[in-house]
């Protein structure tokens, strides 16, 4: 330190004002944000179930290999009482999806309920079937050939339901 009649000189290295200021201004490390990605996710697989309830699930065909053609009668999800039961499921993970995605995002995760009371009722649909018509198959050689079949959107329903379940159930775990 050197003084002088009028002042005193700090001749030691001091900080300069900028750094200072850039020392108080520096922000604190963020905090984690909430990752609403998987409850977006479970939103549109929501949507996939309800407009996978509308689709054929499951026919009959008549083909005859004499006459070079076929007829089919196709029953769609909302034509029975389970699917109609999938399609308010699907509604239901629809809205927890989207209160996971504007809100918090756990609230994603209840969308497991629904898409898992969905998986069942796809099943009793195949399994249950409405009689006899529905387990026949008849075949009579090239002449005629009667059988029951399912249809893409019940696999797709299947796939939105299971999808609904895993993807809720991962708005639970952070990465």
């Amino acid at each position: 330190m050197v003084t002088t009649p009028l002042r005193s000189v700090v001749t030691a290295r001091c900080p300069a004002y900028s750094d200072r200021v850039a020392d108080y201004l520096q922000s604190a490390p963020a905090r984690p944000r909430a990752r609403r990605g998987y409850a977006l996710a479970v939103a549109v697989a929501g949507a996939l179930l309800v407009c996978c309830a509308v689709l054929p699930w499951a026919g009959i065909e008549a083909r005859s290999e004499l006459l070079g053609g076929g007829v089919a009668d196709d029953v769609r999800g909302i034509d029975d009482t389970l699917g109609v039961y999938t399609l308010v499921a699907g509604l239901a993970a629809l809205a927890c999806g989207l209160a996971g995605a504007l809100g918090r995002p756990r609230i994603a995760a209840l969308a497991a309920v629904p898409g898992a009371l969905a998986v069942p009722a796809l099943v009793m649909f195949v399994s249950g079937g409405s009689g006899l018509r529905d387990r026949v198959s008849i075949q009579l050689g090239d002449l005629l050939s009667i059988e029951p079949v399912i249809r893409l959107g019940w696999f797709a329903a299947l796939a939105s339901a299971l999808a609904v379940v895993v993807l809720s159930l991962l708005t639970l775990f952070r990465r």
